[in-house]
């Protein structure tokens, strides 16, 4: 398998005398906090005598967060605050931290009764006043954190990264503290300048009070060396480790590859993480998975973008499965997000062999017609091919099969289509362990559908993508006429039916009203009708 060019080398470190570098997750859902792991991995191995910390905030009561960063500061002592601010899902279709924002704006939209609509916006105020809250206590906390370590450090700085300022650094960057360095994609080689005293022209970040280059987040990233974690050295400065470990349901990500090399209309991972694809060293991943087995890890998630993400990086994929086996990891479990299209016989066997539990495949529609149209690169028919070649392999377990609907040019005929996309992959698994994963994309800066959304007139230049106002929600909940209304009184039955299972719900109904069509329609793509996404997107 191909590394990220060379192990790390120790770094000339004559500006190094004094820094203190202090790692803050911010509060977030706990998943596993694989970034600031990384980070504060690669630093020690280029400057292995500067003390670092990690404090995981999202792993405390809300509460305790300003207070918990107090004393942590007071007690550390920090040059260096490297804030890490995961995500800013204000549009996800699940139960986030403060309610159903999917459930709740297709009741004020759609919904008929007077009672209904009322109980949607005030679940719709209560995520608001959610949302803005966590804006303001996390910059708070970046302003708060910054100004408390300056009480014993004058010099220090603060830079803020992570998948959610990524995606809205250039909103972000309005209302924090001038002078915070705002990190774009990857931050291994801005901090290592940054603790060198080296310029940091050219790195993908601006200084807030300073506007960013234009364009900064589609600069491609710089690829970085990659070893194994070393976690000894991970749980001596980071004490909330062993709660995360200690739950034994966690899937503790692991990292095998970075970038993604595909255009899908509404995502970010190709301009955040870059189209270039980064193998790790095989030997690494493994590594990093043992030490983590022998602290009783046995749950694994591969955080790449694709575990598979194209046909090419097949036999790579296969090697990293050969080492698991040979390293008798043999009792774990695993899960990603594949690229189902990009399979083999052998493949298959080796992904049920080393424990693939559960797998997450994004076709977004089960109409070839539109997941052309989306530039999903996916051909639906070889799909159907791979989810077999994992039942005969013997995959017996669950999968999670993501729809957006009505993203570009949905109508009946595409939903019959999505009906019988869906129906097959259920004779090919059962029924009972393939779920849809029923989505509406939440429009996103930096994507194609904004452009798309531009061209045709959904939305203007200059809106705010994180704004939760109701005009502005509508238009970036996407869902737009003709089959808006059509798919918001779906949902809204589906969750007064069974809202515990409301992606199958959601299907039954759609089969209900709207048919199933024959497979082969489905997995065919007419010529015609492709040219609005075409002309947006040129």
């Amino acid at each position: 398998m191909q590394g990220l060019l060379h192990p790390p080398e120790l770094l000339p470190q004559p500006k190094l005398s004094g820094e203190r570098v202090l790692l803050v997750r911010l509060p977030c859902n706990p998943i596993f906090p694989i970034g600031p792991i990384y980070l504060a991995d690669h630093l020690h191995k280029c400057f292995p005598g500067v003390p670092q910390r990690i404090l995981d905030l999202a792993a405390l009561p809300v509460l305790d967060v300003h207070r918990v960063l107090r004393i942590t500061i007071d007690q550390f002592r920090p040059t260096l605050l490297v804030f890490s601010w995961r995500d800013i899902q204000i549009y996800a279709p699940v139960d986030g931290r403060g309610g159903n924002p999917l459930q709740n704006s297709f009741e004020v939209f759609y919904a008929r009764n007077p009672l209904k609509r009322l109980h949607g916006a005030l679940g719709g105020l209560r995520l608001m006043t959610s949302h803005y809250g966590e804006l303001s206590r996390n910059q708070a906390l970046v302003r708060r954190g910054l100004r408390r370590a300056r009480r014993h450090r004058p010099e220090a700085r603060a830079v803020l990264g992570g998948g959610a300022v990524s995606v809205f650094y250039e909103q972000l960057g309005r209302s924090l503290p001038k002078g915070t360095i705002v990190s774009v994609g990857e931050g291994e080689p801005l901090l290592e300048k940054l603790l060198l005293g080296h310029s940091l022209d050219g790195e993908r970040c601006f200084v807030v009070g300073e506007p960013p280059r234009p364009g900064l987040i589609h600069e491609q990233p710089e690829s970085r060396p990659k070893t194994a974690c070393d976690y000894d050295y991970i749980a001596s400065i980071w004490p909330q480790l062993d709660w995360y470990l200690e739950g034994g349901d966690f899937y503790v990500g692991v990292q095998t590859k970075r970038g993604c090399p595909h255009n899908c209309c509404y995502c970010v991972y190709t301009a955040v993480e870059g189209k270039q694809v980064r193998l790790n060293p095989v030997e690494a991943v493994v590594s990093e998975m043992r030490q983590l087995y022998d602290r009783g890890v046995r749950g694994f998630w591969f955080t790449d973008a694709q575990f598979i993400p194209a046909k090419r990086y097949i036999e790579d994929a296969k090697e990293l499965l050969r080492a698991i086996k040979a390293e008798g990891l043999t009792d774990i479990r695993w899960a990603a997000y594949i690229r189902a299209d990009n399979l083999d016989p052998e493949l298959a066997q080796l992904m049920v062999e080393t424990g693939m539990s559960y797998f997450e495949i994004g076709i977004t529609s089960g109409s070839q017609e539109l997941v052309r149209k989306m530039r999903m690169g996916y051909n639906l028919r070889t799909v159907l091919d791979s989810c077999r070649m994992l039942a005969d392999a013997g995959f017996r377990d669950h999968v999670s099969v993501n729809y957006s609907f009505n993203v570009i040019d949905e109508r009946p005929e595409t939903i019959r289509q999505t009906v019988a996309y869906h129906r097959e992959l259920e004779r090919i698994f059962g029924a009972d362990l393939v779920e849809p994963a029923i989505f509406f994309i939440g429009l996103q800066p930096h994507t194609h559908l904004e452009q798309y959304g531009f061209d045709q007139g959904l939305i203007k230049p200059g809106y705010n993508p994180m704004s939760m106002m109701p005009w502005t929600a509508r238009k970036l909940l996407w869902n737009p006429e003709p089959m808006g209304s059509t798919f918001g009184r779906i949902c809204l039955e589906a969750f007064d039916l069974d809202p515990s299972d409301f992606g199958r719900t959601v299907m039954s109904l759609l089969e209900r009203d709207y048919g199933v069509a024959p497979l082969q329609e489905a997995l065919r793509a007419p010529l015609q009708g492709r040219a609005a996404l075409a002309k947006a997107v040129s």
